[in-house]
């Protein structure tokens, strides 16, 4: 005798996507785990939810429900008894158990999962945004980043790339060298999203030695001496100057203090939008 499984109506006052792959996992244990579910996300308000119950009580179906607001949830129990429908409450059960192991009051906001979940991922996305287009790698990133740094080497211009994507911002970054000219892509970068780096040639010079060094590499090399680094940095001046972007010198800033600054810079910008 074959036994049908009854429909599985989903109330959630945000999407319902956990309270869905809670039922299917339940279900997948009775034989092929085919079941009917209707989700019925966002529901705030007590007239949804009779609603949902008379139809679920038409239809023998069950109710599986993640809401947390208090009342809300209170309310739906009763009124789903009253019309003799099943219903299981997904959360409220563990909220409650959390609530008495930790003597703190749940926030009650629906969506906080979501929420969460939206801001791994955007920092995810934005720390790959920063590798894929990490030192002018590909000029097609320019238009797509929220912030674009431009400096010569060794103005921490990376550092600052993946310590914003950290804070969910999209950073290309482009290294600026007089042999090569810059992309024309920075050229229509809007106002405000353009920030130069520049840095004292003495620290530069300490700097890039010391790369050398870790390296394995001569120390007196062109790439650190003092006349190569005062042509890049005046060139680079010049460029900042052409596109018209604010410059920041990043000598003796830590990246948190100079990211500061970014920062400010670019909502300052969104303030003006």
């Amino acid at each position: 005798m074959s036994h049908r499984m009854p429909g599985v109506y989903i109330v959630s006052d945000s999407i319902g996507e956990t309270a869905e792959m809670v039922v299917r996992a339940a279900a997948s244990q009775f034989n092929s785990g085919k079941i009917e579910i209707k989700r019925i996300p966002y529901v705030t308000d007590e007239e949804s939810i009779v609603e949902i119950i008379n139809q679920a009580a038409e239809e023998r179906a069950i109710i599986a429900y993640t809401l947390v607001i208090e009342e809300l949830a209170r309310f739906l129990k009763t009124k789903a008894q009253e019309a003799s429908v099943l219903t299981v409450d997904l959360l409220g059960p563990m909220v409650e158990t959390l609530q008495l192991a930790s003597n703190v009051e749940p926030k009650r906001e629906p969506g906080l999962l979501r929420k969460v979940d939206e801001i791994y991922f955007r920092r995810v996305e934005a720390i790959e945004f920063a590798v894929r287009y990490d030192d002018g790698k590909d000029a097609r990133g320019i238009p797509l980043a929220d912030i674009v740094l431009i400096g010569v080497s060794r103005t921490s211009k990376t550092p600052l790339s993946m310590y914003l994507a950290h804070k969910r911002i999209k950073v290309a970054n482009v290294p600026l060298v007089p042999e090569v000219p810059p992309p024309e892509e920075l050229y229509s970068v809007e106002k405000g999203r353009l920030i130069g780096l520049t840095i004292q040639p003495d620290l530069l010079c300490a700097i890039r030695r010391e790369r050398l060094k870790a390296l394995g590499l001569m120390s007196d090399a062109n790439y650190a001496s003092p006349e190569r680094i005062a042509h890049e940095l005046e060139f680079a001046h010049q460029i900042m100057r052409k596109l018209g972007c604010p410059i920041i010198d990043v000598s003796n800033k830590a990246v948190e203090e100079t990211a500061s600054k970014i920062l400010e810079i670019y909502y300052r910008r969104l303030s003006h939008v």
